[in-house]
């Protein structure tokens, strides 16, 4: 399972909205792909699609799409939106993730 924060909710439906997708039908795909300084990093994209092996989740009322891969690395994790003065951007909580780069984009298990 994968969870959402409100804030990162509120974020999720103003840019779904904003690139022509609906966010009470369409999708947030997470994944994980090889890159980044720590070895792995995230990939969030909106997708009107879910595929025949992905897992599906809905929390927050969002509705996330995972490829059974990915879903190995993101059990338990938890997407939150930050907007302070360090940047703003999605921040994925992991507790899979033994270690993270400074920009939160990869991280290594």
């Amino acid at each position: 399972m994968i969870k959402v924060s409100e804030h990162a909710k509120s974020q999720i439906a103003q840019l779904m909205q904003s690139d022509g997708f609906n966010p009470s039908s369409d999708y947030v795909r997470v994944g994980v792909k090889s890159g980044g300084c720590s070895g792995l990093s995230y990939d969030l994209k909106f997708d009107k699609n879910a595929q025949e092996q992905d897992q599906i989740f809905e929390d927050n009322g969002v509705r996330i799409v995972v490829d059974k891969k990915s879903f190995l690395y993101l059990v338990g994790t938890t997407l939150e939106y930050s907007g302070g003065l360090n940047g703003k951007g999605f921040v994925f909580n992991n507790p899979n993730a033994s270690r993270t780069c400074g920009c939160g984009e990869s991280f290594a298990l």
